[in-house]
């Protein structure tokens, strides 16, 4: 699963960039205006430059991706995959992501039942699960990390070291791993962390940091 800062910078530029896209029906492309597909409705590649996306619940989208904008997914809508350069991505109750999310200098928090089956990274912002599940991993450079009461993540988590063109906080990321969650795979931290793990939970091996340990429902 590792992968470094660069390529998630790259990932999402890619995702931002709807004229770089192959064409699919029903794509919609815009430039400095948001993107909205209503509910229940189906759509291609869904992308901005300037504006937010935002794919209501039960809809059905290609790629959700903007540059300068938020992603949000409603509840049980499904993308293949979603990205923003500068903004954050919001997956709704329910929803599915088939491939990657990606965000750079954006949080990325995944409500109760949603499920990425690939890799879910970014560079800054928080990364937050509520009962969800990630299939490919989570990466990070400078956000904090919450793995939520009964949520599950396949292939580790990677907290890797500052470098390129981004300032990061001196503050070490706070990674929880809360009750009844289970990551599996290393958990791999190439910068100072604080990791919290619930006496619950179940975790791979861990490298670079110390577990303290806590019960109860958070720190």
């Amino acid at each position: 699963m590792r992968r470094s800062a660069p390529f998630l910078i790259l990932a999402a530029l890619a995702l931002g960039l709807p004229l770089l896209a192959s064409a699919h029906d029903g794509d919609i492309d815009k430039v400095n205006g948001s993107v909205h597909v209503e509910a229940g409705q189906q759509a291609g590649d869904a992308s901005t430059v300037n504006g937010a996306v935002r794919v209501d619940a039960g809809a059905v989208v290609h790629k959700a991706s903007t540059v300068n904008g938020a992603v949000e997914l409603g509840d049980k809508a499904q993308a293949s995959s979603l990205g923003t350069v500068n903004g954050a991505i919001t997956l709704g109750d329910g929803s599915k992501v088939s491939g990657e999310v990606s965000a750079v200098n954006g949080s990325i928090r995944l409500g109760a039942g949603a499920e990425v089956r690939g890799k879910l990274g970014n560079v800054n912002g928080s990364i937050t699960l509520d009962d969800a599940h990630v299939g490919g991993g989570i990466e990070t450079v400078g956000g904090d990390i919450t793995i939520g009461a009964n949520s599950r993540v396949e292939g580790g988590i990677l907290v890797d070291k500052p470098g390129g063109w981004f300032h990061f906080s001196s503050r070490a990321p706070l990674v929880v791993i809360g009750p009844h969650a289970v990551v599996q795979g290393t958990l791999e931290f190439k910068r100072e962390v604080v990791l919290k793990v619930s006496d619950s939970a179940q975790i791979g091996p861990v490298k670079g940091a110390t577990v303290v340990k806590f019960s109860g429902a958070q720190p």
